[in-house]
């Protein structure tokens, strides 16, 4: 366990080598004020940390920059509250305060606004469609028979399709239509709708519903899903400006993986509630051997249903960044219970 003079060195090497990313030496430190220690003192308790593996020397005549080892003892022992700037407050505040008629907007919406906030790469993970429920179906008719079909899940998400009304079919029966499903299929998974219409209720909805010839292709349309999360990204210019990613094959590394967008979900996939830290190899994937990933589950029902992660360096603000994945998180859980809440 280190001593609270190492924990002190430590927590000041780590907090000024996050916005300088430069080498911090004893000189440095010993002119700050909350530093009562010789410049001699402090380069015998940096050698230690260097030795104990919290600390590294990446040339022999410079100060010392964090290891992953430090970084981990930062996060999960030393770290402070991050302390929110007015204007911070105010754009949450204006966040929080946003009308959308779309998860999606959410979703893609605060992507962009967390790379703004943090220059980092962002991620936003929806719900897995084949793993949700149908909650509630419906059919809005626009102009020149262009209808509107809406099928809002359980988890909170939404499936919307622009499609053309079938020739010869009335609202009065769409909307026969719209009961049936509702009424029927209400519940199910949303990768049965389809089988369950073909196999189990076809007879039943060919004597309900007249022309049901019309009306199948119809279906065929609204019923079919996506099994696959939908990603949401936004950062990865912003990242390039960053004094760890201007090496060229690094970056497109980390770009040729951003295509990958299966191993990204199945990075982001919600396991846990609360926010995670992952640092460098804990990541175990090598093209972010040098990056840390803080992800945080959000919720509809009280269960977690999706992420939100934030990719950056591992000299990043974790304080600040673990702020605002919460606070995220916290948000969507709030906005997508009032957005789905059907009576």
């Amino acid at each position: 366990m280190l001593t609270k003079r190492q924990q002190l060195i430590l927590w000041s090497i780590i907090d000024d080598y996050i916005v300088s990313a430069e080498p911090v030496g004893s000189r440095t430190l010993s002119k700050k004020e909350d530093i009562q220690f010789s410049a001699a003192t402090i380069r015998n308790e940096m050698a230690d940390l260097e030795e104990m593996g919290f600390l590294e020397q990446p040339h022999t005549s410079a100060g010392r920059i964090p290891s992953q080892k430090g970084y981990r003892f930062y996060v999960d022992h030393l770290l402070k509250p991050y302390m929110w700037t007015q204007q911070e407050v105010i754009l949450l505040h204006e966040l929080h305060q946003q009308k959308v008629d779309r998860a999606e907007k959410v979703f893609e919406h605060a992507s962009i606004l967390l790379s703004r906030f943090t220059n980092y790469m962002t991620f936003v993970l929806g719900p897995k469609m084949s793993e949700s429920k149908l909650r509630h179906f419906q059919v809005i008719p626009l102009l020149d028979r262009t209808v509107v079909s809406i099928l809002v899940t359980d988890q909170g998400d939404v499936h919307q399709q622009r499609l053309t009304m079938p020739e010869g079919i009335s609202s009065d029966v769409m909307g026969k239509l719209v009961n049936f499903i509702n009424h029927h299929l209400s519940g199910m998974p949303l990768q049965n709708l389809k089988k369950a219409i073909e196999n189990e209720l076809k007879d039943e909805l060919i004597l309900y519903v007249e022309r049901y010839d019309r009306v199948s292709h119809f279906l065929d349309q609204v019923l079919f899903m996506n099994a696959q999360e939908k990603l949401f990204t936004s950062g990865a210019n912003r990242m390039m400006d960053l004094p760890e990613f201007r090496d060229v094959d690094k970056v497109k590394s980390l770009l040729d993986l951003i295509e990958e967008s299966d191993v990204l979900v199945k990075l982001l996939e919600p396991r846990e509630i609360g926010v995670q830290v992952k640092i460098g190899y804990e990541n175990h994937i090598d093209e972010i051997r040098d990056c840390s990933i803080i992800t945080t589950s959000y919720l509809f029902n009280g269960e977690p249903v999706g992420t939100i992660g934030i990719l950056g360096p591992t000299r990043m603000d974790y304080g600040k960044i673990i702020g605002l994945v919460d606070f995220f998180a916290k948000d969507f859980s709030k906005q997508l219970m009032n957005l789905y809440e059907i009576e």
